[in-house]
């Protein structure tokens, strides 16, 4: 009881005179010269007031005025506010404090060094984010305080490791044996970085052999790491090339027409979604507007559903049996679509947002992000080439479509209107090449060419996987995308895709079919 008493004295006999070494320390910062200037913000900052940290940032930030009599105000969106105060106060005659840029760089530090003492996690957690990235010699004894004081887990390990980081600078080398020994577990490049003089020519033997033995299982981690995020890679350009395929394998796996204007069925679904996007933006409240690419997906599929119908009841129908006129026909085609496009929305991009829930991603280890969109693609993918197999196989429409492809004439004799089922056909197609316009709208830009980039390897894929295999199709996209991604690294992206080709054609060679052929108008004939 005695001690709590003497507690409250004390806290009663010094916040005065504390508070007045604030004000006075604030106060301090209109000096005339710089140098008097950096002196008071080094006065202010050893204090260790959390206010400070809003005065610094004001400061740097040149919204720190002082009025005629000396009083500091902090400028907000118009408004002032006393510094040691926080009070609203009316200012006509306030005069922005000048700073230069030796002066600015120390304020943020200061700042910084401040905000690992606040009472917010939120800004500790940024404060030791920054200390991590820009360790800072002269704030060792800020950061050490903190961390004896921290409780938040997250926020004590990065701490940790931004005292590991400045023990490395450390003259005495068992400061630094330890700070290496702390580091040797990261998967940060950052890390190595910080270790590699050592490891090259630190006076101390034992510190030079501890810290190249912890670079190299850095190293180790780092390329893991890589072969985790080239593996990511690759399914997710997979997965794009798998949405780009799916279509073309119903009209040139199982109809048999090389259609040339098939790119052009996902620029039409990519502008789709962006029509929609923009339709959303100035109908719906801002709070609806990530619901865009969920009404973007069935109106892209209609829209290039009733285009692919259209081609194929005025052009395709008249060419069947003749593969090489309907390439010639649908290149036509595509390059009246793509003029069509440019005359309608220009030929400059147009972007197309990311909604909410696809932005930002999961960050793992060593920088190894997995981003929302992507896995958004990826899943989106497979529900798609699920839903078209099951519509394949257990509807009605689907066991027309595979008695047409298997033997026309029996088909007709059987009442099956083979016609519309040519028709219905090739639209499913383009429907579902302008699903994957949707889904590579939000990895890009749209453009008049942005099915060009697709086409090839589009035919690759099908060609690859089987000529009308679904299966087919996914394992030669999935192969595709994983081949290139990892042979990137050592070949460079255009050598890669030229090996890649090289290998299919080889590969074609010996096994005409593909992987998964199945029977078909095109394989019949």
């Amino acid at each position: 009881m005695l001690k709590l008493v003497l507690a409250l004295v004390a806290l009663l006999v010094c916040s005065p005179a504390y508070a007045d070494d604030f004000a006075g320390a604030v106060r301090a910062l209109n000096a005339d010269s710089f140098s008097d200037k950096l002196t008071a913000a080094d006065t202010l900052a050893a204090l260790g007031d959390g206010r400070a940290a809003a005065v610094f940032e004001a400061m740097a930030d040149g919204r720190l005025y002082a009025t005629a009599d000396g009083t500091i105000l902090i400028e907000q969106s118009g408004s002032y506010r006393d510094a040691v105060s926080g009070a609203t106060v009316a200012a006509s005659d306030a005069a922005a404090i000048t700073v230069n840029n030796r002066l600015r760089g120390a304020l943020r530090a200061a700042a910084g060094q401040l905000g690992l003492l606040n009472s917010d996690p939120v800004i500790r957690q940024q404060a030791a984010e920054s200390m991590l990235a820009t360790p800072n010699p002269d704030a060792a004894d800020t950061v050490r305080k903190a961390l004896a004081a921290e409780t938040v887990p997250a926020i004590k390990a990065l701490l940790s490791q931004a005292v590991a980081r400045l023990d490395l600078a450390d003259s005495d080398p068992a400061h630094r044996l330890s700070a290496i020994a702390q580091l040797a577990a990261s998967s940060d490049p950052q890390v190595r970085g910080l270790l590699q003089p050592l490891a090259d020519g630190d006076s101390d033997p034992q510190v030079k052999a501890a810290a190249q033995k912890a670079v190299s299982s850095i190293e180790n981690r780092l390329g893991l790491i890589g072969i985790g995020v080239n593996i990511f890679q690759g399914i997710s350009l997979g997965s794009v090339l798998l949405l780009a395929a799916i279509g073309l394998a119903v009209t040139f796996g199982v109809m048999g027409v090389i259609n040339m204007a098939h790119g052009e069925m996902i620029m039409l679904g990519a502008y789709s979604t962006f029509v929609v996007q923009e339709a959303v933006r100035a109908l719906l409240p801002p709070d609806y507007f990530g619901l865009y690419l969920v009404i973007a997906v069935p109106v892209a599929f209609v829209v290039t559903f009733a285009v692919g119908v259209l081609l194929e009841r005025t052009v395709i129908r008249f060419l069947y049996g003749r593969p090489l006129e309907t390439m010639l026909a649908t290149w036509g085609i595509s390059l009246m679509l793509q003029q069509l496009v440019r005359s309608l929305f220009g030929a400059s991009n147009r972007e197309v947002a990311n909604p909410a829930w696809m932005t930002g991603g999961i960050e793992l280890i060593g920088g190894f992000t997995l981003t929302y969109n992507r896995v958004v693609i990826i899943l989106f993918c497979l529900a798609v080439l699920l839903a078209l197999a099951a519509v394949l196989r257990w509807s009605r429409f689907g066991l027309f479509m595979r008695a047409v492809t298997q033997n026309r004439p029996m088909a007709s004799a059987m009442g099956i209107p083979t016609g519309r089922i040519d028709a219905a056909t090739f639209g499913l197609g383009s429907g579902i090449a302008g699903i994957a316009g949707v889904a590579l709208s939000q990895i890009g830009n749209v453009s008049p060419n942005l099915g060009q980039g697709y086409i090839v390897d589009s035919f690759m894929v099908v060609v690859f996987g089987g000529v009308g295999s679904l299966w087919g199709t996914l394992v030669g996209a999935l192969s595709l995308g994983l081949v290139n991604k990892l042979l990137e690294p050592y070949a460079g992206a255009m050598l890669g895709k030229i090996l890649v080709l090289v290998a299919i054609i080889l590969f074609i060679q010996k096994r005409p079919r593909g992987l998964f052929a199945l029977k078909g108008r095109s394989v019949e004939g």
